[in-house]
């Protein structure tokens, strides 16, 4: 597999009377984006590899990557840089499998080579495929079955992939969304405060005086209105933990019922297609190329879609008039 711009390819294979093929063929495997890749390295100030050449320290055998490209000052060097003296701020442009540039990742410090920016690939573990399945199974199984309460459940299964090598410890560690854990320490007992203190029932009041005496369907949607902002504002999961009590209040003080009211705000927590706020609406954000202002111009038209088909359904499913 060869490397380079077109031109340059194209002039090589008629030097060597070599064939271009259309598409990988033999390497597509190893070559694949989800198996190996590219990223760029910078020699560390207390690495082994200053003063030395890739070749003296046997770099691909040692680290089982390739060497691309050199950036050494100013100038950069395709050719010849295995025999290139190495200093303290090179870059290095290296290409290979994501398992040996986590390997060179984790190394004890002091590091040879410090990541410019982070690993787009992750370690994958095919072998370990059916040991997911089994545990995965297993937590659902507890859930469904055996009635077991669903962080145990869940955590349960965690454990045994950890155990059984599906994925280490360091990568479960890095797994946890700890801004999400720090925000549902901060807002369950806010949204506990406000049913205790009885906040949540006095801006029910205040909400159901501004809209009258409406019908139970109407006070959906206005649940599902004002879930569908504050998911916007902050996370679904803090919008969910902050409305619940407040919306169950308004329910029940508008004669309704609170299950629907609940039900609605958790539904409606996951209509946030307006802004690039959600974590999905995030990721995708950058590779495709999105503005905020794409995001709204097809999240407004996503948003009203969403909620008139979640009022419909609950209309019809749960005869709420």
């Amino acid at each position: 597999a060869v490397v380079g711009k077109r031109e340059n390819i194209e002039q090589l294979a008629r030097e060597f009377g070599w064939q271009i093929k259309t598409g990988l063929d033999t390497f597509a495997e190893s070559l694949a984006n989800t198996h190996a890749g590219m990223a760029e390295t910078v020699v560390s100030p207390r690495s082994e590899l200053i003063g030395k050449t890739l070749n003296e320290m046997d770099f691909k055998e040692m680290f089982g990557l390739n060497p691309l490209v050199l950036f050494k000052g100013n100038r950069k060097y395709y050719s010849g840089l295995t025999n290139i003296r190495l200093a303290m701020g090179d870059t290095l442009l290296l290409q290979g499998p994501w398992e040996k540039f986590h390997i060179l990742k984790n190394r004890p410090q002091p590091r040879s080579l410090v990541f410019a920016s982070p690993l787009e690939g992750e370690i994958l573990r095919p072998q370990k495929a059916v040991f997911a399945v089994i545990w995965l199974a297993i937590a659902l199984m507890q859930i469904i079955f055996f009635k077991v309460q669903l962080s145990v459940a869940l955590m349960s299964g965690a454990l045994g992939m950890i155990i059984t090598g599906v994925l280490t410890v360091d990568e479960a560690y890095r797994s946890v969304d700890w801004m999400t854990v720090f925000l549902l320490a901060g807002l369950i007992p806010l949204g506990i405060a406000f049913e205790k203190t009885g906040t949540a029932a006095f801006i029910a009041e205040s909400v159901l005086s501004f809209i009258g005496t409406p019908s139970p369907i109407v006070l959906l949607g206005v649940v599902g209105i004002m879930t569908s902002f504050f998911t916007l504002v902050i996370s679904n999961v803090g919008a969910t933990v902050l409305l619940v009590p407040l919306c169950m209040n308004m329910a029940v003080m508008a004669g309704g019922d609170p299950r629907m009211a609940a039900l609605v705000v958790g539904l409606s927590a996951s209509n946030t297609f307006v802004l690039p706020t959600h974590q999905v609406n995030a990721l995708i954000m950058r590779p495709g190329g999105y503005r905020t202002v794409d995001y709204a111009k097809a999240g407004c038209v996503m948003t009203v879609l969403f909620l008139a088909v979640e009022l419909t359904v609950i209309y019809f499913f749960y005869g709420i008039g």
